[in-house]
């Protein structure tokens, strides 16, 4: 069967060629069936492939013919069995990844106040080298009182 893509069905559609569409559920999904007025018939595809665009659920496929100015059709979910439903990441997907950007978002605004806040901090600060000498010459009296308590 031939395959049509979305803006080629959209040319069609605005050019008087198409005669109608069918909503056609297979398996676990809906496929576009597109009826060309020189009597072809057609699936509607991804943009970049032959593939038939499958769509999990009808209003999607819907949406999709109402924007391409189809509003008249028909649907046979004759060969439709939802048990049949392909499971895909979909909309979890990018919930998960929209939930780790916003809890980065949080992370990297409470970092730049903590930052901030730092610099703003009237407190004097002590240079790295002068507490790290210190720090050297602590360990150094513990050391030579035998890791008595100094």
């Amino acid at each position: 069967m031939q395959t049509m893509t979305l803006e080629q069905l959209r040319a069609a559609s605005d050019s008087g060629g198409v005669d109608g569409v069918t909503l056609k559920g297979r398996g676990g999904a809906f496929l576009v069936q597109i009826a060309t007025r020189s009597g072809a018939t057609a699936l509607l595809a991804k943009a970049r492939s032959n593939e038939p665009r499958r769509f999990g659920n009808p209003v999607a496929a819907l949406n999709v013919l109402r924007d391409v100015g189809i509003t008249i059709g028909q649907f046979d979910a004759s060969d439709w069995n939802p048990a049949e439903k392909e499971e895909t990441a979909g909309n979890r997907g990018r919930a998960e990844a929209m939930r780790k950007a916003h809890q980065a978002a949080a992370y990297t605004g409470w970092l730049a106040a903590e930052i901030q806040d730092a610099i703003d901090d009237p407190r004097p600060s002590i240079p790295n080298d002068d507490v790290m000498a210190g720090m050297d010459a602590h360990i150094a009296r513990h050391k030579a009182a035998g890791g008595q308590r100094v």
